[in-house]
């Protein structure tokens, strides 16, 4: 009963959130609209869950869960008041998945310095994505500048890895 009150006062929360994307909000206009809809479901919400808390056991998968919402409301509402964040993490976990997806088969990259070259690439890869870019024309570009770049104009080369090696 609990989770199903719950799971409804994060519903409206997500409604909120669509309206925004379907009015096409944006930065504080968005933190105006969570500010007038969302504030208040939350602190209902939260009203809820102290008033719950009592009535069930501090072990139990219910009294758990209501113990780390209300443990780490800050960071679970902070959302409302930067309309330029979004509700969850459901971007970063989408960017991740492929990264879960492909654990096994890295396992044989051979070395270190190959999962911290696969780590880069992958970096930049999910980066490009999220900006909107072709991987495969961003990555490229970049190798052309690379390659045509002479390290000892790199910022901060010598700082971090001493005198720039000697082509050869």
């Amino acid at each position: 009963m609990r989770s199903t009150v719950m799971l409804a006062y994060i519903r409206l929360l997500y409604d909120v959130e669509r309206e925004a994307g379907e009015r096409k909000l944006k930065g504080e206009a968005r933190r105006a609209l969570r500010q007038e809809k969302s504030k208040l479901i939350s602190m209902t919400s939260v009203l809820y869950l102290e008033r719950e808390q009592p009535q069930v056991l501090p072990k139990s998968p219910e009294g758990e869960a209501i113990a780390y919402t209300l443990s780490n409301w800050k960071a679970l509402t902070r959302y409302l008041e930067d309309g330029d964040l979004a509700i969850d993490n459901n971007g970063a976990e989408r960017s991740l998945r492929g990264i879960a997806v492909g654990r096994r088969n890295w396992t044989f990259y051979g070395s270190d310095n190959g999962g911290r070259t696969a780590a880069v690439l992958t970096s930049l890869i999910t980066t490009s994505k999220r900006l909107g870019l072709n991987p495969f024309a961003y990555l490229r570009d970049i190798f052309e500048r690379i390659g045509a770049h002479p390290q000892s104009r790199w910022p901060n080369y010598s700082r971090t890895h001493g005198k720039p090696p000697t082509p050869r």
